[in-house]
């Protein structure tokens, strides 16, 4: 409820969150427990963590099913084998834990400021590693049949190819504008606008939106690291501000070439201190944002809640966030084919920094590979007429 609450006590993480089977077990405003009528039958179901149970804050993030990842939505809770052959029961019929591995309830993962492993190795090579890359399970050479494609392993990552697009089943947010918040009926309700793919594309509270569906992602080089803006970090106002930068090169050997989902919006930011700005949206005063409606009373409330300043004076700066895109793995025959990427204008063109068939041009290599092309059709030819010649005059002889 406020800034008493200690994230570091045990006593105060809920089991039963994460561990029920019932699917009834609900809290409400201050964690309170919705119906204490369940309380018995929730803890007699309890068993380990199972896919309802982590996309029950995992699909929802940020607000609603699809909000934050792309690639995590309630379609995955029973999804068919072209939508992700891992999780599906004509699949592998993964859980989450199948890959987030345990120890200690530290759940293994790969996208933070230190990621989760730092050498790539399977599980063949060694059986401690936890499993959480798909390297870890497939190997470094996943390709029997088709081996050139092994040589990508060592700069392209496997999503890349077998995640072609991403919110395939149901619509992603890919655009929040908060600026355009505000609107609100006489009774304080907020004012709220449907679009076609059935989402909410603006809402009194919260701005406008664009959701899209089948997103092709964007394509960064990632070594596995995110690096975050601060509410104490200066920003350039006539950037756009990338609150994650995703960190890699092609010149880091730890790098592949990588999908995301980039979310793009508006954010409130303080124009003298050039600072991101924290805001108070649903606190009990009637400085929160869903209570009054007023940005200068919010954010004054929401800085002091981090101990900051705010001048007073703010705009809105458009914002780009990053998420890793690791699910909704298609099957092999929908993945990615050569043409896709080894073409002027593929999913890779505007990935500069490196020479890629199909898709560079070089005069040099032209002319040298013209040149080639040009020697073999000529020593074939060259070859092929000695050899008629021969065969006429070693005729001639005989006769």
């Amino acid at each position: 409820m406020d800034e008493s609450f200690d994230f570091t006590s045990q006593e105060n993480i809920d089991c039963l969150v994460c561990h029920e089977q019932t699917g009834s077990y609900r809290k409400g405003p201050g964690g309170r427990v919705a119906d204490p009528s369940v309380l018995r039958e929730a803890a007699w179901s309890v068993q380990k963590p199972s896919r309802r149970n982590c996309g029950s804050c995992h699909f929802n993030g940020g607000g609603g099913d699809g909000v934050k990842h792309g690639d995590l939505d309630s379609s995955l809770l029973e999804p068919a084998r072209n939508l992700d052959v891992h999780m599906s029961s004509e699949g592998a019929g993964f859980d989450c834990v199948r890959c987030h591995t345990t120890q200690a309830h530290f759940i293994s993962g790969r996208c933070y400021k230190i990621p989760a492993f730092t050498e790539r190795k399977s599980l063949i090579d060694d059986d401690q590693v936890h499993r959480i890359s798909c390297v870890s399970c497939h190997t470094a050479a996943p390709h029997h049949s088709l081996a050139k494609l092994n040589d990508h392993t060592d700069v392209v990552a496997c999503q890349t190819c077998h995640i072609p697009k991403f919110a395939r089943e149901l619509p992603t947010k890919m655009w929040w504008d908060w600026s355009s918040a505000g609107q609100h009926e006489d009774n304080g309700a907020p004012v709220i606008r449907k679009g076609e793919l059935g989402k909410d594309v603006y809402h009194g509270g919260k701005g406008d939106f664009v959701w899209e569906k089948n997103v092709i992602p964007d394509y960064f080089w990632f070594n596995g690291s995110l690096e975050y803006v601060l509410l104490s970090d200066r920003i350039d106002p006539d950037e756009v501000v990338k609150l994650n930068r995703v960190m890699g090169s092609r010149d880091d050997p730890r790098s592949r070439i990588y999908p995301f989902k980039v979310h793009r919006g508006k954010l409130p930011y303080d124009t003298r201190n050039l600072n991101m700005l924290s805001i108070n949206l649903a606190g009990d005063g009637k400085e929160a944002f869903w209570k009054s409606y007023q940005w200068e009373d919010a954010l004054q409330s929401g800085m002091e809640a981090h101990g900051m300043e705010f001048s007073g004076s703010f705009d809105f700066i458009e914002t780009e966030y990053h998420f890793p895109t690791t699910h909704m793995v298609a099957p092999r025959e929908d993945s990615l084919q050569c043409r896709d990427c080894h073409s002027r204008e593929g999913r890779l063109a505007s990935l500069g920094g490196f020479y890629m068939p199909g898709r560079d041009r070089s005069t040099a290599v032209d002319f040298w590979g013209w040149l080639l092309v040009f020697l073999s059709v000529a020593g074939v030819t060259s070859h092929g007429l000695l050899r008629a010649v021969a065969r006429r005059l070693a005729g001639r002889e005989g006769e």
